[in-house]
C-alpha cells in the first residue's frame, strides 16, 4: 500500500525513481508521481494512470536531476485525483512523499491555514510538508533535518516520509514510524524505498531503519538519528535483490505465474526439512516451546484463513489449545491474558499495520513468547518477535495471494509437527510419515495444476453469475473461506463461504437454480456428512461444482459438476484443495475482463489501519 522511492546521486536519478515505482506497483496504487530538484527548484510530474504512463510524461517534461523523490499512492484521505497525488509541495520549496495516516491532520490543517498556508490537496500528507516549511520559516538557520525532527514531533499516527528542500540541494531526508523504509547504499549515491526490491540493480547493501529513525542521505554517506535525536549506527546488510523473480515471463498475469510457482516454492520450503526440530523456528525455540501451554494466532485476510486452517492441525496433531483472532479486532477488546500463550503473527509482508499493532498490544499485555511467520526476512514483524520462520515464497506481485498462502500453510503444519513432537504427541513413525508427505507435496501440486483445463470450463459458467456459495467441512472450511475471498477479490463476484453443516441454519434460503455452490469434498471422515449437505443443495435446485478426491464416488450428473483430485492427502489435503480454487478465481476474473493483478480498491501490503 503506497510506495516510496528517493535518491541523491552523482548522476541523473529520474530513471532510478521511475523504475523503482514500477517495481513497487505490486503494492497497489491509484496515482503516482516524481519530483526532482531541477535548475534550483522542485519540479514534479503526477498521474492518475499507471507508472508506464507517468514515465512517458516524465520524458516529455524533460525532467532530470541528481536528487528526487517518487511515490505510488493508494488513496486514503482525498480522492485519487492528480491534486492529491504525491509528491506534495509546500510553497515550491519543500517536496515530500508519505506512506501512512496522520491521525491529527485536521487540527494541524486548521492551525496551518490560520498561519496563511493554502492547501491544494485533500490529503493528510500536506500538513507534514507545510509543518516542515513553517518550522524552517520560523528560524531560517535551521537545517532540513532539524525542521523534520520538529515537525514529526507534532504528528500522531503512522508514517514513512522522504523529503528534500530547495535550498539544500545535496540531501534527502527519510523517516519512519509505523511504516517501513529501507536505505540502499551505493558507490556514487544513496537511495531509499519502501521495499528493497525497488532498488534492485541500484544497490546491494541495505540499512533497514528502526522505528523512529530519521536518516539524512547525501552522495557522501548516510547519517541516522533515533527519535531522540541521538546518532545511531544501523547494520548494513548485503542482500541480492534481483528483480528477475518478479518478471512476468510467459504468463498472462502475475497471479497465474504465482499459482504455477507453488510446486517450486513448496519444494524449496520442504526439501530443507530433514527432521522436525524447534531449530526450524529459531535458536531460542526449544526453550520458548517448553514454556508455553497454548497459542494465540493473529492475522488478517488470507493470512487469517491460513491461521484458521492451522488451528485444526495444532489441536489435532500437537494437542495444544489454539485461539485464532482477526488482528484488526484483537486490540480493541478486553481480553483475558494468558502469559504462557505464545503469540504467532502470520503475514505475507511483515508490515501489515493491523497485525503489527496487535503484536505490540499482545506484548504490552504480557505475552513474552512470540513467533512471526512471514515472507519478508527484514520486515518489522520479523524484527519484533522472539522467533521467526521465513516462508520463502519469493516476490509475490499479484494482490490476491496464492503462493504466499500455501507456504504459510507449510510453515504452520511444520509448527504443529514440531510442537506435537515436543509434547509427545508425534512419534518417530508419525514424523517419518509426515516428512514423506511433505516431500511429495510438490508432485501432488503439479498433478492438481494439470486440472486447469477443466477448471476453465467451470470459470466460463461462473463468470456469468453475480453470486456464489462455497462449502467446506472441518479443516477444509477455512479453505472454502479462502476460495470465496479469492473470487470476490479479483472477479468481483459476491461470494460467501460456510461450513456445509450450517446450510440448513440460514444459507439454504438463497439456494436456487441460479446459485453456483462450490463444494470441497475430500475423502475424509466427514465425507458422508458432506454428501448429505450436497443432497440438500440438489433438492433446492442449486448448481453444484464439486472438487472431489478420488474414491468419494461423487459423480457428475444433471446439476452436479465434478472435478476429481488425486487421492486424499491426509492432513495436508487443504494445500491441494486450495489450488483449484485459486485457478477458478483467476479464470473467472479473466472471463469477466477484470484487472487480475491489481483489483480495484485493494492493495498488496496494507500498511495503514
Amino acid at each position: 500500500m503506497c510506495g516510496i522511492v528517493g535518491a541523491v546521486a552523482q548522476r541523473d536519478v529520474v530513471g532510478v525513481l521511475t523504475e523503482g515505482l514500477r517495481r513497487l506497483e505490486y503494492r497497489g496504487y491509484d496515482s503516482c508521481g516524481v519530483a526532482v530538484l531541477q535548475h534550483g527548484a522542485p519540479r514534479r510530474v503526477r498521474s492518475v494512470e499507471r507508472v508506464a504512463n507517468l514515465a512517458d510524461q516524465v520524458q516529455e517534461a524533460s525532467l532530470s536531476g541528481t536528487i528526487g523523490v517518487a511515490h505510488t499512492r493508494w488513496a486514503t484521505h482525498g480522492a485519487p485525483v492528480t491534486d492529491n497525488a504525491h509528491p506534495i509541495f509546500s510553497r515550491d520549496e519543500i517536496a515530500l512523499v508519505h506512506n501512512g495516516i496522520i491521525e491529527n491532520h485536521e487540527p494541524l490543517r486548521d492551525e496551518l491555514k490560520a498561519l496563511g498556508y493554502v492547501f491544494e490537496s485533500d490529503t493528510d500528507t500536506e500538513v507534514i510538508a507545510h509543518l516542515i516549511h513553517h518550522t524552517r520559516e520560523q528560524d531560517p538557520s535551521r537545517d532540513l533535518l532539524t525542521a523534520v525532527q520538529r515537525a514529526l514531533q507534532r504528528l500522531r499516527g503512522a508514517y514513512a516520509i522522504a523529503v528534500f528542500a530547495k535550498n539544500e540541494p545535496d540531501r534527502v531526508i527519510g523517516a519512519r514510524a509505523g511504516s517501513p523504509l529501507v536505505i540502499g547504499v551505493g558507490e556514487r549515491g544513496n537511495y531509499l524505498a519502501s521495499d528493497a526490491m525497488a532498488l534492485s540493480g541500484t544497490a546491494e547493501h541495505f540499512i533497514f531503519l528502526e522505528e523512529g529513525d530519521i536518516a539524512v542521505l547525501s552522495c557522501d554517506g548516510v547519517h541516522i538519528v533515533d527519535r531522540d535525536g541521538a546518532t545511531v549506527r544501523r547494520e548494513v546488510q548485503a542482500q541480492h535483490t534481483s528483480h528477475y523473480a518478479a518478471e512476468l515471463g510467459p504468463y498472462r498475469h502475475y497471479m497465474q505465474k504465482e499459482i504455477f510457482e507453488q510446486p517450486d516454492v513448496v519444494a524449496d520450503a520442504t526439501e530443507r526439512v530433514r527432521s522436525i526440530t524447534p531449530a526450524l523456528f529459531g535458536p531460542n525455540a526449544q526453550r520458548a516451546f517448553s514454556e508455553i501451554d497454548s497459542l494465540l494466532l493473529l492475522a488478517c485476510g488470507t493470512s487469517y484463513y491460513s491461521a484458521l486452517t492451522a488451528k485444526y492441525w495444532l489441536e489435532s496433531i500437537a494437542g495444544i489449545p489454539t485461539q485464532v483472532e482477526i488482528a484488526s479486532e484483537y486490540r480493541y477488546r478486553e481480553s483475558v491474558v494468558n502469559p504462557c500463550a505464545m503469540v504467532v503473527v502470520v503475514s505475507q509482508s511483515g508490515e501489515t499495520a493491523d497485525t503489527l499493532a496487535a503484536l505490540k498490544h499482545a506484548q504490552e499485555l504480557g505475552h513474552h513468547h512470540t513467533l512471526a511467520i512471514c515472507n519478508v526476512p527484514h520486515s518489522s514483524m520479523m524484527r519484533l518477535t522472539e522467533l521467526q520462520y521465513l516462508t520463502g515464497a519469493g516476490p509475490e506481485i499479484g494482490v490476491a495471494s496464492t503462493k504466499a498462502f500455501t507456504t504459510q500453510l507449510v510453515a504452520l503444519f511444520l509448527l504443529a509437527l514440531t510442537l506435537g513432537k515436543e509434547r509427545g504427541h508425534v512419534s518417530a513413525d508419525d514424523e517419518a510419515r509426515a516428512l514423506r508427505q511433505l516431500h511429495h507435496l510438490p508432485a501432488a501440486l503439479n498433478s492438481v495444476l494439470a486440472l486447469e483445463p477443466q477448471i476453465v470450463s467451470w470459470a466460463e459458467a461462473l463468470a456469468r453469475k453475480d453470486h456464489a456459495l462455497f462449502l467446506g467441512r472441518g479443516v477444509h472450511y477455512p479453505i472454502a473461506l479462502e476460495g470465496a475471498l479469492k473470487l470476490k477479490e479479483i472477479s468481483y463476484v459476491h461470494a460467501e463461504a460456510y461450513p456445509a453443516g450450517e446450510l440448513k441454519h440460514g444459507p439454504l434460503a438463497i439456494v436456487t437454480n441460479e446459485m453456483p455452490v462450490i463444494t470441497i469434498a475430500p475423502n475424509d471422515a466427514l465425507l458422508e456428512k458432506l454428501k448429505s449437505n450436497i443432497q440438500e443443495v440438489r433438492a433446492r435446485g442449486g448448481q453444484l461444482y464439486v472438487l472431489a478426491d478420488a474414491g468419494t464416488k461423487i459423480e457428475s450428473r444433471d446439476g452436479v459438476r465434478v472435478i476429481q483430485l488425486p487421492e486424499h492427502y491426509g492432513p495436508l489435503s487443504p494445500i491441494l484443495h486450495v489450488v483449484p480454487l485459486q485457478l477458478l478465481a483467476y479464470h473467472t476474473a479473466c472471463a469477466r475482463g477484470t484487472d487480475v493483478d491489481k483489483p480495484r480498491n485493494l492493495a498488496k501490503s496494507v500498511t495503514v489501519e
